[in-house]
């Protein structure tokens, strides 16, 4: 009996125009749209200075924040007075002010101190700001010691040199962060919405009666109308992979068929969390709003897409070892970023699995074949 349910489900799947574009073609926008949205890179910080001292060491000291892309120099203020409208009105947020002797003091070794204002509304703009501009600080004032010293006939300077190499994302890049996970949220999405829908359509139809009076189990009920929303998951993961690695060109360094194997699990979670979702709703809107508010946004608070898992509370952070999307971000990016195996994920990938294979059998013990 289980042949024909799946045949049915495709048939069904087949006839309704609606679910192709939302199967295929949403996932796809969905991504370059978040992809080129969801970062965290600070550039081209906005900035006003404001030079009370107008020499040639105030102007050197300036130049050294705009010599990259970190900065981006908005106006020169003739008073400093001028600073709080720029901050007050959000047109600047870095506000530089160098203070009238600067160059004096700079020249005869006397301590000085220059005063910036970050707009901290954005507290990962400011904080990021706040480092660009210590590290571009702390080079000025060495590259003025070591001058100093030059000038002061020293036999040689030693200076501690930092070679620093960055793993699996040289460039820093926010984007070859995110783009993975995005991928396993719209899986989620999309493998977790449809179950619950197609269910509670059936309900809705009638056509669920079919069902009940055949003498088809339960659980092949169930397994027949989940067969063909895996496979067209699985598709989904094909689909966005391609434009995460070809559109994004985010680094795939791992292997595929361990990112598709690994990925069955999880829709083993997800279309059983839909199923569960369709056993509780009456209709469409309901169940739709059931995902939306008791899946959807959980997961993403609680899986360390956004927020950090060890910034938590204690508390929460045991409440994150019950979200399968938080196991799958692990896979997703230890594929993508770090090229690991199955030596490394083998853990995330069997945790995986017995929450996917409680979550079915739960929604298959609240599906009675019945009205």
């Amino acid at each position: 009996m289980l042949l024909p349910i799946v045949r049915k489900e495709l048939l069904q799947i087949k006839r309704d125009r609606r679910m192709f574009p939302i199967i295929f073609v949403a996932p796809v926008l969905q991504l370059i749209i978040l992809g080129y949205a969801a970062t965290f890179d600070v550039k081209n910080v906005r900035t006003v200075v404001c030079d009370g001292d107008r020499t040639q060491e105030s102007r050197d000291y300036i130049a050294s924040y705009f010599a990259g892309a970190s900065f981006e120099k908005i106006g020169d203020l003739e008073s400093c007075r001028e600073v709080d409208g720029y901050l007050d009105r959000g047109d600047a947020d870095v506000a530089l002010i160098v203070p009238s002797g600067f160059g004096k003091s700079v020249a005869s070794g006397e301590n000085t101190a220059v005063q910036v204002l970050v707009n901290g509304t954005d507290a990962n703009a400011g904080g990021v700001g706040l480092g660009y501009i210590g590290a571009i600080n702390g080079t000025y004032s060495t590259g003025i010691m070591v001058e100093r010293l030059r000038k002061a006939g020293s036999v040689g300077v030693a200076i501690v040199g930092l070679q620093d190499r960055v793993l699996y994302n040289p460039e820093l890049t926010s984007r070859n962060y995110m783009v993975p996970a995005i991928l396993a949220l719209l899986l989620m999405l999309v493998s977790t919405m449809l179950t619950a829908l197609a269910v509670v359509k059936e309900k809705e139809t009638g056509t669920l009666e079919q069902l009940i009076v055949t003498p088809a189990r339960s659980y092949q009920i169930i397994i027949g109308k989940l067969l063909p929303f895996i496979l067209l998951s699985l598709i989904d993961v094909v689909l966005v992979t391609s434009v995460a690695v070809f559109w994004f060109h985010v680094p795939f360094r791992g292997s595929f068929l361990l990112l598709v194997g690994l990925s069955l699990p999880f829709l083993m979670n997800t279309l059983g969390l839909g199923l569960l979702v369709s056993t509780v709703s009456g209709t469409q809107q309901q169940a739709m709003m059931t995902v939306m508010f008791a899946i959807m946004l959980p997961f993403i608070y609680f899986s360390g897409f956004v927020f950090p898992i060890e910034n938590m509370p204690r508390v929460i952070q045991l409440a994150t070892y019950a979200v399968p999307l938080r196991y799958y971000l692990e896979i997703v990016r230890g594929i993508f970023l770090k090229g690991v195996g199955l030596e490394v994920l083998w853990k995330q990938g069997a945790i995986l699995t017995g929450m996917g294979i409680f979550i079915l059998g739960l929604a298959i013990a609240r599906f009675r074949k019945q009205l």
